[in-house]
């Protein structure tokens, strides 16, 4: 292969062939997602890999999923075995100019994947680095590419380029499937930006002509995106693609990984959060990796530590307003905006939707106050139409089946459209705006009383997380025997169960018939004694009234211990329960972090 450098000096060689964007510092609990796509890729030697979406809400984490299991099939392989699984990676645009260059980009990088795995090369991939002329000469004068590879060539040269095939985006999608199926290689493609592969205003559909090129067992296809609705209802849901994925579902992290991610993001960052506070701001921020670490590079640029509850509301309302959420959540709503905007009435409809009192969104109520505040009178076809077409966007939730519509589970995003609606709708002034919310969020009374013990609670529900399936010690858990922990269909924190006192439960667990309930003091100064357990018991009564399990598993954990008679307590009642010490032995166990030492 002919390829110079421009220097004297040898270039470093990367260790990646697409560019992760969290570094590894960050980077924190997608390892089963990484590990999936990764086997299920290798599983295609066999094939056993069906093509497969990556489902899920923005800012999860998907592109660095796809970007990372790449780069392990790329360099964790024998790229000379020629059973090796060879990966492709393409992001669809988002503002196409026309199908035959759409078709030209995607069959030249195709070629030049492929190239570049099999020479161990990432210079390839990039027509900065290599020029097509010198990517076709490099095929073309390599023994290692077969002749069916190298003849794949003239569908550049003598038919996208010449302009002779009908239709060019057809035979570009079929051309990783037509050369894997000939030749009997293996190869995945992991497409991003899927959504961008139907765009009406820009008269761009190819979700057709990608019907067999997706099927083929030795070609199976990872697709991802920003838009989940469209991807989950209107790509993959219906129509040409129906059926021909399998769905693996990521949502936020859990607790446990998010104040993990807060941690490692404030080293990285250089930020001061404290260790008690970090569960909090991912419970605030909704889990959501990129909201966790917006709040602490806001934290570090500010040069203010969250230490406090107050602390956090004061960091949150300046990100808000005019930090980095601000400015991606401004960023995706405009956008979307610019796509929809038929009836001049979108942006006053995301706002109302924001400020509807309930989750459930009314549209006759929406219709008065969009008359109240800017005297447009709507049909309520118009504003459902309006609706349905945020909701593309993931800025709006809708319940196809009962047609009705209801907030997006992102409290962060919905706080912004309110701030932004205030500004860019109603044309308030911007600071005295910002300042409103500061005001708010500062005058917020506390959520969480114990800091120390919801951090505690965190733990706790990650260790039978970690542990479903397995068994666990019973001497931590002051058992004569070993603990099963069993499959949980959910697990929440700080589940209420109606209205009064006593009826919040610090962590509920559900495995149909078995349901767990535990409960945490962080007190360094007193023993816990038969009063508080006795108020588990009564909450481990009230998840079996209102949730009907079989039997309720009582767990509680003590900083300091139990007075001796809630011991015997405990053990008649068949309670288990831990200290610090016994926390500590779960989490190193499971493979978790410790309880931090310095609270």
């Amino acid at each position: 292969m002919i390829l110079r450098s421009k220097t004297t000096s040898k270039p470093r060689t990367p260790n990646w062939a697409v560019r992760p964007l969290v570094p590894e510092a960050v980077y924190t609990d997608r390892q089963e997602f990484l590990d999936y796509f990764y086997q299920t890729a290798l599983n295609t030697r066999e094939r056993r890999a069906m093509s497969t979406v990556l489902l899920g809400q923005r800012r999860m984490g998907k592109t660095e999923i796809f970007k990372r299991a790449v780069n392990r099939l790329f360099f964790e392989q024998d790229h000379r075995d020629p059973e090796a699984v060879v990966p492709i990676y393409y992001v669809f645009p988002d503002r196409p100019e026309d199908k035959t260059r759409f078709a030209l980009d995607y069959a030249e990088n195709f070629f030049r994947w492929q190239a570049a795995f099999r020479l161990r090369d990432t210079r390839i991939i990039s027509p900065d680095t290599c020029t097509r002329h010198t990517l076709f000469k490099t095929i073309r004068t390599s023994p290692l590419f077969t002749e069916t590879f190298k003849n794949a060539l003239g569908l550049i040269e003598e038919g996208i380029l010449a302009n002779e095939i009908a239709i060019p985006q057809k035979n570009a999608l079929s051309l990783p499937r037509r050369i894997s199926d000939y030749d009997d290689t293996s190869t995945v493609v992991f497409l991003d930006e899927f959504q961008n592969t139907r765009l009406p205003q820009y008269d761009f559909d190819i979700v057709g002509y990608l019907q067999e090129a997706v099927e083929s067992p030795t070609c199976p296809h990872f697709v991802t995106g920003s838009a989940m609705s469209i991807l989950a209802r209107e790509i993959l849901g219906r129509g040409a693609l129906f059926g021909r994925f399998r769905s693996k579902p990521i949502g936020p992290l859990t607790d446990y990984w998010g104040t993990e991610l807060a941690r490692r993001s404030a080293k990285h960052h250089r930020a001061d959060i404290s260790a008690t506070i970090a569960p909090v701001l991912v419970e605030r921020c909704g889990r959501n990796p990129f909201y966790i670490d917006a709040v602490a590079k806001q934290s570090a640029e500010r040069g203010r530590a969250i230490a406090t509850e107050e602390d956090l509301n004061e960091i949150l309302a300046v990100d808000l307003s005019s930090g980095f959420i601000w400015s991606e959540l401004n960023d995706q709503v405009s956008k979307w905006i610019e796509r929809i905007n038929e009836h001049g009435i979108t942006k006053w409809i995301l706002y109302l939707s924001a400020l509807e009192k309930g989750e459930r969104l009314d549209i006759e109520r929406i219709r008065e106050v969009l008359w109240e505040k800017d005297r447009k009178r709507v049909t309520e076809d118009q504003v459902f139409d309006v609706l349905v077409k945020l909701s593309r966007g993931d800025l709006v939730e809708y319940m196809e089946l009962g047609r009705w519509f209801r907030k997006v589970d992102d409290p962060i995003l919905l706080e912004f459209l309110k701030v932004w609606g205030r500004i860019d709708v109603e044309g308030q002034n911007p600071q005295r705006v910002r300042d409103r919310l500061e005001r708010k969020y500062l005058r917020m009374k506390r959520q969480f009383a114990e800091l120390t013990g919801y951090l505690a609670e965190v733990y706790m529900a990650q260790i039978l997380l970690n542990a479903q399936r397995k068994t666990l010690p019973g001497r931590h858990f002051h058992q004569e025997n070993d603990v099963t922990i069993p499959s949980f269909n959910y697990l929440n924190l700080r589940e209420r169960f109606g209205i009064g006192p006593d009826r919040e439960v610090d962590v509920h667990g559900a495995a149909g018939l078995e349901h767990w309930v535990a409960e945490s003091k962080w007190h360094r100064d007193r023993l816990v004694g038969i009063p508080s357990i006795e108020k588990l018991l009564d909450k481990a009564a009230l998840i079996k009234r209102e949730c009907d399990p079989d039997f309720v598993q009582s767990w509680f954990f003590s900083y300091s211990g139990f007075t001796p008679d809630a011991e015997q307590f405990m053990t008649s009642k068949g309670v288990l329960w831990s200290t610090r010490e016994d926390l500590d032995a779960l989490l190193d166990h499971t493979g978790l972090r410790r309880l931090p030492g310095n609270i």
